[in-house]
């Protein structure tokens, strides 16, 4: 699995954490749905800038996710 492509799935399975995490919150329960996606999302995104030589800048991260995007659909 390249960098890019660990990136790109980091942060939707972080973006895909915050309404477990809410649902959680709302239902007075314990998060730990969200808490094991939270924990997933962080591990895929340091591992993917630890492995892209140089890691990434905020400003790059659209332009990666197009480009996955764009290897996946193509």
């Amino acid at each position: 699995m390249n960098s890019d492509l660990m990136l790109v799935i980091g942060l939707v399975v972080g973006a895909l954490s915050l309404p477990a995490l809410l649902n959680a919150w709302t239902e007075s329960r314990a998060p730990r749905a969200g808490a094991i996606m939270v924990m997933i999302a962080i591990g895929l995104i340091v591992a993917a800038t630890q492995t892209k030589p140089g890691g990434y800048r905020v400003d790059e991260v659209p332009e990666v996710f197009f480009r996955v995007l764009g290897r996946l659909f193509s």
